[in-house]
Parts: C-alpha cells; sequence; structure tokens
C-alpha cells in the first residue's frame, strides 16, 4: 500500500515561511516603486544620475590631499549627471528597469508559492522542483539583462556627454559570476529532482 499523506511541519517552521512570504512581498513591492521611479527619471530625461563603471586602464585619477599635493588612486564606478539624456540611453535604461520588476516578481512569486507549499509539509514533488527551475533561470537570465541594458544606458551616455573621451567599461556581465550562478541553481534543482524520487520510493514503502 503507497500513501502520499504529507507531513507535517513545526509552528516555528511555519512562522518562518510566513515571515519569508511577508519579507518577500515586501522587497517586490519596494524594488518595483524604486523601478518606476527610475523609469520615470529616465522617461522624463533631466538631469539624470547615471552610474558607470571604467575600464581598468583608465581607472586611475589624483586624489588631493590636504597636505598638499595628490596621490593616484584607483576608480572603479563613478555617477554622471545628465543635463538631457538621450533617447538611445533612456530606452535601455527604460527596458532594464521593466525587466527588473518582472525578474524580481517572478524569482519572488516561485519562491512564496515555494514556501507556501512547504508549509503544507510536502516539500519535494515535481511542481516544487519547477517552481526552483523557473526562479534560477528566471533570475539569472533577468538579473543578466538588466546588467546588459544598464551597460547599454552608460555607454550611451558617456558618449554623448563626454563624446567618447572616457573609456569606461564595455563588459556588461562578468562571466565567472554567470558560470558560478548557473552551477548552483542546477545544483539545487538536481537536489530537489532527487529528493522527489526519494520521497515517492519512501511513500511506496509506507
Amino acid at each position: 500500500m503507497t500513501s502520499t499523506k504529507d507531513r507535517t511541519i513545526s509552528r516555528g517552521d511555519s512562522g518562518a515561511l510566513i515571515g519569508f512570504c511577508i519579507a518577500g512581498v515586501l522587497i517586490a513591492a519596494y524594488i518595483t516603486v524604486f523601478s518606476i521611479i527610475r523609469i520615470i527619471e529616465l522617461a522624463r530625461g533631466v538631469d539624470v544620475p547615471v552610474l558607470i563603471e571604467f575600464a581598468p586602464d583608465a581607472s586611475a585619477v589624483d586624489l588631493p590631499l590636504s597636505t598638499g599635493g595628490s596621490v593616484a588612486v584607483g576608480l572603479d564606478s563613478g555617477t554622471i549627471i545628465a543635463p538631457q539624456l538621450p533617447a538611445i540611453a533612456a530606452v535601455p535604461g527604460i527596458i532594464g528597469q521593466v525587466l527588473q520588476i518582472i525578474t524580481i516578481l517572478v524569482v519572488i512569486g516561485c519562491l512564496i508559492l515555494l514556501a507556501r507549499s512547504t508549509v503544507s509539509g510536502r516539500i519535494f514533488g515535481r511542481g516544487r522542483t519547477a517552481l526552483v527551475a523557473t526562479a534560477g533561470i528566471t533570475g539569472l537570465l533577468g538579473f543578466a539583462s538588466v546588467r546588459f541594458f544598464d551597460n547599454m544606458l552608460a555607454n550611451a551616455t558617456v558618449a554623448r556627454i563626454t563624446d567618447n573621451g572616457i573609456d569606461n567599461a564595455v563588459m556588461s556581465v562578468e562571466p565567472f559570476t554567470f558560470i558560478l550562478g548557473a552551477f548552483v541553481i542546477a545544483l539545487i534543482c538536481t537536489v530537489f529532482s532527487i529528493g522527489d524520487r526519494l520521497q515517492r520510493d519512501t511513500d511506496g514503502l509506507v
């Protein structure tokens, strides 16, 4: 005889998961509001702060000292205030913010559904594995795309304001970070898939 009866979890664990869901909703709401404000700022196109990253060979600047003279320091990033943001820069920036909203909502939505199903006592299952995979892949590709469009915004802004006078970085996504993220997501999905099979085997013995 088989049994697929769900396990129950403690009240403390249930409370922690409910707290996680509430925190997820608040995070999603905060990032959504922030992104909407940024979209309005980019669409307006006046005095827009744009974060740029500098190429390694162009990152040395002279920092004045209080005792006189200066010292060379490395500069990884900085913010440029664009008096008039060109459309070629604003459009990628807006696309990036829209993708950020979608990515956050999908990732947090999947994790909340996963937490909700866990409260019921059923941790592993094909549906749960699909939720983990969807959250992981969406997060990986989504944030990489946001990074890419933000880089387009920065490059276009620098090109227009400085007439290509600043050599800023053009790499949108760090390959190592992307590969590491993909590895972690694949590992988690594998764990959930194995857990699902083990749980089904265990239920078949009950």
